[in-house]
């Protein structure tokens, strides 16, 4: 039989070049598939999703993924990682792989509120009771731990209000009574305090046992990236998130991947210019009349402030790292309407939500229906949180000003 030469489709798709190697840039290569191809029958039986030793399928991982995982790890001191669609879905990842019918979760009250809302909707139907705790009474949180409390979820500091917990004494009381624990660390995201060594002394010593991080915010750093991440040093726990993360069929795309690789080099010069910005401005906010109160954990007199002394204050030099939020508790003279007035009348602080992106934002809160504690540390008001960008320092402030004469008529 007289051999053919393959048509030219074929011989585009089978072409046999393959480049030179030894190329090496700064940034990895980025590699995209779905199908992974084998060499032969055996090697196809043989690879195991279970560990990176190969590849079976681009959902499973890519030279891509496991780099940015990789470097996920030494960012927040974790062994372990995988990589899912948000923030919030780590939290959901986190849930399913660890809670069954019949367990129960401790939520801090002053918890992201997504999180209290899959644990009293999604969760419950799964048979899965959610208990709420007061995050700055580490007393109340060893009361509510049961005998069928398999998960405590931890936020330093709170959402929105920014309480900061002691975090030491609460990773100590649940493991004395021999229960996980799972950290939303996108506010310190790997650089104000280590996850898992929160002694500072890098024993691990004491540690979290899980740590969720919004890649969405500092580590994408545009804005523009939608990405979460789950950590872990505990191979036991980190196979139980891998398995509900594989069932679950999570995964994330090239393109988000290589952003996120390429903006992770600056994360730290960009975390430290949102966090001098913001302290300056809550500073400059705590000095305005229609302010009542400022919450930035840095501030001496924010809920929590001896706690973020304590954890994060070591760095920069005995300054702190606090990254780029803070609230302020509008004073309750003023009206709804009036607090509105001053968000829509901002000119380049934007309304939205998110933050860790170069564009400052800003959000009003109805703090009653986020809260089923009394939170006594709060003055009477209205919440409203900022997210502090990349912009100068001044426009930002002049901005805030002109914004707070027009709706508080302080002529």
């Amino acid at each position: 039989m007289k051999d053919t030469a393959p048509d030219l489709s074929t011989r585009i798709v089978h072409h046999p070049y393959q480049p030179p190697g030894g190329f090496e840039a700064p940034q990895p290569g980025i590699f995209k598939a779905s199908t992974v191809i084998f060499p032969n029958v055996a090697a196809l039986r043989s690879q195991e999703w279970k560990d990176k030793s190969g590849y079976t399928y681009g959902l499973h991982g890519t030279p891509t993924t496991f780099t940015l995982e990789e470097r996920l790890c030494a960012l927040e001191g974790g062994l372990h990682c995988v990589l899912v669609p948000s923030g919030l879905a780590a939290i959901g990842n986190v849930a399913l792989a660890l809670l069954k019918t019949g367990d129960e979760v401790l939520v801090p009250d002053n918890a992201y509120g997504p999180n209290k809302a899959m644990g009293s909707a999604t969760l419950a139907q799964f048979g899965v009771r959610q208990v709420l705790y007061d995050a700055l009474n580490p007393a109340d949180l060893a009361a509510k731990i049961t005998p069928a409390t398999r998960l405590v979820w931890l936020e330093a500091p709170g959402s929105v209000t920014l309480e900061f917990p002691d975090l030491c004494e609460q990773v100590r009381i649940c493991r004395a009574h021999g229960v996980p624990t799972a950290l939303d660390n996108t506010w310190g995201a790997g650089l104000a305090f280590s996850p898992f060594d929160l002694m500072g002394d890098g024993s691990g010593s004491l540690a979290v046992d899980v740590s969720v991080h919004a890649l969405t915010k500092y580590p994408s750093g545009g804005g523009d990236v939608l990405m979460g991440s789950v950590i872990t040093r505990n191979p036991a726990i980190h196979h139980q998130i891998q398995r509900a993360h594989m069932h679950l069929g999570l995964g994330v795309g090239a393109n988000d991947a290589e952003a996120i690789l390429r903006a992770l080099p600056s994360i730290g010069l960009r975390y430290r210019a949102h966090d001098r910005a913001a302290r300056t401005l809550a500073m400059w906010m705590q000095q305005q009349a229609p302010v009542a109160q400022v919450l930035h954990p840095a501030l001496v007199d924010s809920p929590g402030h001896a706690h973020w002394k304590a954890l994060c204050g070591a760095a920069q030099n005995g300054e702190g790292l606090a990254a780029g939020l803070f609230s302020v508790v509008i004073d309750a003279r003023y009206s709804q309407a009036q607090v509105d007035a001053f968000c829509d009348g901002l000119q380049y602080f934007k309304l939205g939500y998110s933050w860790g992106g170069p564009m400052s934002l800003v959000v009003p809160y109805e703090l009653g229906s986020m809260r089923s504690q009394p939170a006594p540390h709060l003055r009477p008001g209205t919440v409203v949180r900022f997210s502090i960008g990349l912009e100068a320092v001044q426009d930002l402030q002049a901005d805030l000003q002109q914004a707070m004469l027009r709706a508080f008529d302080q002529g």
